[in-house]
């Protein structure tokens, strides 16, 4: 039984990950169903640690454009982009690790994931209403000052629910890009986001784990990065042609009905 909860909760990291919809958020929803055996630090290791494994399916697929010495790639660019990433992911490495506890103790919780998704769904209806006219194009032409507006906005994704894609890709819309090269570099971002995030929960918890909790923990991250390679080929494919309009819709009424069931 224990093995089918883990893959359950791997495909569902695996394809809400990158999809602006909360994978934390259906994590923590989905956990109070498919419940581990083990210790508190088990559980949380497990949530944060099986992220990494989907972040790489990411690293994967874009492994032309952010290898600075891949045969295809412009070393000096790929270098530049890999800069941006990385001042980037620094308001959300610096304000996690003070407020972490913080947020960890007030806002994990079904009420607290159910008004992020609201929230967050209302927002990107109202982004696509908008209809911004786009400055980037691709994500390499996000300037610097556009990627620490970016970090920024990737802080919002601590509260459950947010979203990191989601709180990303609206933000770097709101600063300029266009629908590809936001989701494009959300998806760049998470690479450091995700390996801090497991670096930092391993040394936390992990290390005080036994062999079938580890054991676990791979499973869970495997079918996490087979499901997260074929959702981020297409929601790629996607975004081509398509708006965030249905991501939108699906967290007003998966928000809806969590605080409905809440509360009744």
């Amino acid at each position: 039984m224990e093995i089918i909860k883990v893959i359950v909760l791997g495909f569902f990291e695996g394809l809400t990950e990158f999809l602006p919809v909360s994978s934390t958020g259906h994590l923590i929803l989905l956990e109070q169903i498919f419940t581990l055996a083990g210790g508190p630090g088990f559980r949380e290791t497990f949530m944060i640690v099986i992220q990494l494994p989907a972040i790489l399916a990411v690293v994967l697929y874009f492994w032309a454009r952010l290898w600075p010495f891949h045969e295809k790639a412009d070393t000096g660019q790929t270098c530049v982009l890999w800069f941006k990433i990385g001042v980037a992911f620094l308001p959300a490495a610096i304000i996690g690790v003070l407020f972490h506890h913080i947020i960890e103790a007030w806002f994990f919780g079904s009420t607290t994931v159910a008004v992020a998704l609201v929230i967050v769904g209302v927002a990107l209806l109202a982004l696509e209403r908008a209809q911004m006219r786009p400055r980037y194009i691709e994500a390499n032409d996000i300037t610097v000052a556009a990627a620490v507006g970016i970090g920024f906005f990737q802080c919002l994704a601590m509260i459950p629910g947010t979203s990191r894609s989601a709180a990303t890709i609206i933000g770097a819309m709101i600063l300029g890009a266009n629908r590809r090269a936001a989701a494009e570099f959300s998806f760049f971002l998470a690479i450091p986001t995700m390996v801090g995030a497991t670096v930092y929960q391993t040394f936390k918890t992990g290390l005080n784990l036994d062999s079938r909790e580890w054991a676990f923990i791979a499973l869970g991250g495997f079918v996490a990065f087979v499901t997260a390679y074929v959702v981020v080929a297409a929601f790629m494919n996607y975004i081509r042609r398509r708006s965030f309009k249905p991501f939108g819709y699906y967290r007003i009424i998966l928000g809806g009905l969590i605080l409905l069931l809440t509360f009744l």
